[in-house]
């Protein structure tokens, strides 16, 4: 088969090079025929991605994080095209809520060659165009911690979430929204709010437990009216799930999730850990949007 490769420029926590040489190896032995597109920027990186999809290619494998995970659903979400990844990253938070997601380098290079199965994904309508998402839609304090975690240098890791997690309690603001499900709306002060099509983000959060990529509906779960220290207490909860017993923490669940605020304040969307627009915005499960092959 032809496979085209993209590989990130940060892969292995900064073994880029060893990462892809290995790759290379793996998928050559495995007898496919190679196109590697990898660019020199995430820009680059899209457009080649894109560009194949277009052409008509067979299969996109990528190996990096979450974020190359997201470029590479752009391109293939809604297409004929089956998705491989070979997850590399700092959180590898789609693949985790994957059952069975090898997680060893030659594994996943394996089982990226194999049948696609189809899943849900993510569509995001707002201002800034129609995204795709693989993992979680969020907004407030998580894509606060989101966007200081992407600038962090050190720790590399999971641990750079904690840190800008820490870092960013002091400027806790709650948003006046309004979340309406199905037609059906829910009006919250909330700190935060997640739209999951699997359950965790922010490298090993389990924000939504319930969440299946498989069942054509979205998970959300939403952290209202809650102060700077109750909500440092709730972060050492939401590893294990154990946060939605909390009391100022809300879950819904439904086909169309649509999210506006109240008032005119900003709120903008962020999913698998990368930047999506601003809202309003429009969140629907798509099945089968997804071909993916592990």
């Amino acid at each position: 088969m032809t496979v085209h490769l993209l590989v990130s420029p940060n892969a292995g926590r900064g073994n880029a090079k060893k990462v892809h040489t290995t790759l290379l190896e793996i998928l050559a032995a495995e007898g496919a025929d190679l196109v590697d597109i990898t660019g020199a920027s995430a820009e680059a990186s899209a457009e080649a991605a894109a560009e194949a999809v277009r052409s008509g290619a067979e299969r996109l494998v990528v190996a990096g994080g979450d974020g190359l995970v997201h470029l590479g659903l752009q391109a293939t979400a809604g297409t004929e095209t089956i998705l491989g990844i070979v997850p590399v990253g700092t959180g590898n938070d789609f693949v985790r809520g994957l059952d069975g997601f090898p997680t060893e380098i030659g594994a996943a290079a394996r089982g990226a060659l194999g049948n696609a199965r189809s899943l849900d994904a993510i569509k995001v309508e707002s201002a800034a165009g129609n995204h795709w998402i693989a993992s979680v839609a969020t907004g407030g304090f998580s894509a606060d911690v989101n966007e200081r975690a992407n600038r962090l240098r050190f720790p590399t890791g999971p641990s750079r979430y904690t840190v800008a997690t820490v870092a960013e309690i002091p400027t806790l603001t709650s948003r006046a929204v309004t979340l309406t499900v199905d037609g059906e709306a829910h009006d919250f002060n909330a700190g935060l709010f997640a739209v999951a099509n699997t359950g965790w983000f922010g490298g090993g959060m389990h924000i939504c437990p319930d969440a299946d990529p498989d069942d054509g509906l979205l998970d959300v779960t939403i952290v209202a009216d809650v102060g700077r220290i109750e909500l440092l207490r709730f972060f050492r909860l939401v590893f294990s799930g154990k946060h939605l017993a909390h009391p100022k923490v809300h879950s819904l669940r439904g086909r169309t999730i649509e999210i506006a605020l109240r008032t005119e304040s900003d709120l903008d969307l962020w999913g698998d850990g990368e930047p999506v627009g601003p809202t309003p915005a429009t969140m629907t499960a798509v099945p089968g949007a997804l071909r993916l092959a592990y």
